[in-house]
């Protein structure tokens, strides 16, 4: 039998997940290569004999994205599979027509075909884009099943951004757990909350072994998505947060739409940094999408731990990386804050930028005031803490997930930006008895 020959499209997340489900032990399919786009210093790596399995003894090549056309052609490749999120529709066709043009086919899959089955009941939140708030929805949704009496373990969207073999199954409990596994600052804005607030977090690559180490320890799991992404855990409930800021992104971006479309619950976020028109809208088309979902609307309520610092101030503006780089918000929190609180201006981040940073700035040219905080390697920390070091401000405003002077020597001020959820109304909350109350009754 001949196999046929694929490509796996991804960003170090559902591509693996995929290889894992459908093909790692598939003797019609031979996987010759992965490629890897969105995030920095993910090329170029091996997908380990570890977890590729017996079919594959030397591991499977990561190739940057660029490559593509090229990794077709050497290997006459017969299928490309798009297996990466938060991406255009545009986007996923120009990769189309690049697979197509080069005689392979190309797949997208459904998410049904590679959701795991849990033993426990599972709640997954997910959005239409990435910078949503899927992060603190998880976090009301884990604190509140807390109240009812409920044990939630939340197991993250992955993120294996260093040596693959090592990141298998990630189990963090303690804050030492970040150093430990050697986490990015994307890594630990996902997690480290999350510590704080008394929950097990579980991620790394394999998550079928994932899924079952952590139902040993919880009720509940929930499910943290990551950029616009489907479950890969099949949910009893789900949660699809929406962005009113970037109205009808769930209809121009890859895989939100389909988010969008298999949610029980749509939730409208960030209500309170727009409009009632614009609220109106959005419930309008998002019930022409998903005519059966429940419709819920939320604020983001906005704090900091020195707001008399902001008032008057030249701030810089930190935000959290994926959102305003491939995530393409205009603006992020601290940007809302410094005007809630009074800053007298907002210096020009990219004018002060150094190495990887400044990088990141060329390749996402929109970006100008605000600096993601871009953190994948030691080098780019580095950059992150140089490029803040030398900006003229008075004081550095962060609204990434976590205080970055954990890990950053930052010889400024600063004000930590914080954002939690508020639901208007006690819809979302009745929805989440409910489920309380019937994961009670099983146990």
């Amino acid at each position: 039998m001949v196999r046929k020959k694929v490509v796996i499209l991804g960003a170090a997340g559902r591509d693996f997940h995929d290889f894992n489900m459908l093909f790692r032990d598939n003797k019609e399919y031979e996987v010759v290569a992965f490629t890897a786009a969105q995030i920095p210093f993910i090329a170029d790596r091996t997908y380990p004999r570890e977890l590729s399995g017996k079919l594959y003894p030397r591991g499977i090549r990561i190739h940057d994205e660029s490559e593509l056309l090229d990794v077709i052609r050497k290997h006459r490749a017969d299928i490309c599979l798009q297996a990466y999120s938060d991406t255009t529709y545009n986007n996923v066709m120009h990769n189309s027509a690049i697979a197509n043009a080069a005689g392979a086919d190309f797949w997208i899959v459904s998410p049904e075909r590679t959701m795991l089955r849990s033993k426990k009941r599972v709640i997954a939140i997910c959005a239409a884009r990435t910078g949503s708030g899927k992060s603190q929805t998880t976090r009301y949704v884990s604190e509140f099943l807390r109240r009812k009496g409920v044990k939630a373990v939340i197991i993250r969207h992955p993120m294996p951004y260093g040596i693959l073999k090592n990141e298998i199954v990630e189990r963090f409990e303690r804050k030492e757990d970040l150093d430990r596994y050697k986490t990015t600052i994307e890594e630990r804005e996902e997690y480290e909350q999350h510590i704080n607030n008394g929950f097990i977090v579980y991620a790394g690559v394999d998550y079928e072994k994932i899924l079952r180490s952590a139902e040993k320890e919880a009720d509940v799991i929930i499910w943290d998505g990551g950029n616009n992404d489907a479950p890969f855990i099949r949910p009893d409930l789900m949660v699809a947060v929406i962005d009113p800021l970037r109205p009808g992104d769930e209809l121009a971006y890859y895989p939100g739409e389909v988010v969008v479309k298999i949610a029980d619950i749509v939730l409208i976020n960030k209500a309170n940094s727009v409009t009632e028109g614009v609220i109106a809208s959005a419930k309008k088309r998002l019930g022409e999408i998903n005519k059966d979902a429940v419709i819920v609307v939320a604020d983001s309520e906005i704090k900091t731990d020195n707001k008399e610092g902001i008032r008057g101030k030249r701030v810089l503006l930190i935000e959290d990386g994926p959102t305003i780089t491939h995530g393409g918000m205009p603006f992020g929190a601290a940007m809302v804050a410094s005007q809630m609180f009074g800053a007298k201006s907002v210096v020009e981040a990219r004018k002060y930028a150094v190495g990887t940073i400044k990088e990141t700035f060329e390749k996402y040219p929109l970006l100008k005031e605000e600096l993601p905080a871009m953190g994948y390697s030691k080098g780019q920390i580095s950059d992150l803490e140089k490029t803040i070091n030398r900006a003229k401000c008075d004081i550095v405003v962060s609204a990434t997930p976590i205080d970055l002077r954990r890990i950053l020597d930052i010889r400024k001020p600063m004000a930590h930006v914080t954002y939690d959820l508020a639901p208007r109304t006690r819809e979302f909350d009745r929805l989440l008895e409910e489920f309380a109350r019937s994961t009670r009754k099983q146990r």
